[in-house]
């Protein structure tokens, strides 16, 4: 994996979690699922295994990734491939 390529993935999980701060129930979810408190938000946002377990979240929903991509000008492909690069073997699909 290339240096630019982990670069664009950090990249896409910090907007992924700004959209989620500004989005009070996805926030909240997210807090709730991973034990997080706002104030790790902002001190584990350089971290990469946090990201993926951002971008990891907001897989989980399908609204929530259409609504991300759209308000983001993304591909809905876009988060899948940045969660893989950032998570490894992991997220490759299985077939």
């Amino acid at each position: 994996m290339t240096d630019a390529r982990k670069d664009a993935a950090e990249a896409l999980a910090l907007h992924a979690l700004g959209w989620m701060v500004g989005n009070a129930p996805v926030l909240e979810a997210f807090l709730g699922a991973t034990g997080a408190a706002p104030d790790d938000l902002r001190a584990r946002a350089a971290d990469a295994g946090f990201l993926s377990s951002v971008l990891d979240f907001l897989l989980t929903d399908d609204a929530w990734v259409v609504a991300f991509c759209d308000d983001m000008g993304l591909r809905y492909e876009e988060p899948m491939q940045a969660a893989v690069v950032l998570g490894g073997a992991r997220h490759r699909h299985w077939t």
